[in-house]
């Protein structure tokens, strides 16, 4: 029997015409703890797009691709790429069978993408994926409502809460930011 794979947490804050992407590094299958230090973000776009999977690696490795290439194809129009990526994953057979989500940002807008035809401009400045985006998600909303913070000492705080609240989420985090 196939065993889910569950990891990570994939954060987005957005404060001051910041962006900042986290990510936890760790890859688990089942009960165990394969890697500790993974790298679940990439610049993509020649700096100008930030990107973060949760889901299986080499799944998000060709949707990096695929993004990349759509980013390359609409000259960087973030939407139109999230939009046809979407499109094509939902509608392609092979493509169709990768299990995995994205978050993809640029100076201006934030999506979540998915397999299932999803992409999703959240509301506020804050998104986030994999199994420990609902816990960042909630400390980023708070701290972005009741305190002064930059987006990457939002994004810091909440990384380290998911990191303790979430087993699949540790506390070896990257970040990327566009300023």
């Amino acid at each position: 029997m196939k065993q889910p794979i569950r990891s990570t947490t994939v954060l987005a804050v957005r404060r001051g015409g910041e962006v900042v992407l986290a990510a936890d590094g760790q890859v688990s299958i089942g009960e165990t703890v394969l890697k500790h230090g993974a790298r679940k973000l990439r610049l993509l776009h020649d700096g100008r797009v930030l990107s973060g999977f949760a889901g299986s690696t080499a799944d998000a490795v060709t949707l990096f691709e695929k993004f990349e290439a759509k980013l390359k194809e609409f000259n960087g129009n973030l939407t139109r790429a999230a939009v046809e990526l979407a499109k094509d994953w939902r509608m392609d057979r092979a493509l169709r069978r990768l299990e995995a989500h994205l978050l993809v940002a640029d100076r201006e807008k934030t999506f979540m993408v998915s397999g299932t035809g999803d992409v999703l401009e959240p509301d506020g400045g804050v998104a986030a994926i994999g199994s420990g985006g609902p816990y960042a998600r909630a400390a980023a909303e708070a701290l972005l409502e009741h305190t002064d913070y930059p987006a990457r000492r939002i994004a810091e705080i909440a990384m380290a809460i998911a990191a303790r609240t979430c087993i699949f989420t540790n506390d070896h985090i990257l970040y990327e930011e566009l300023k």
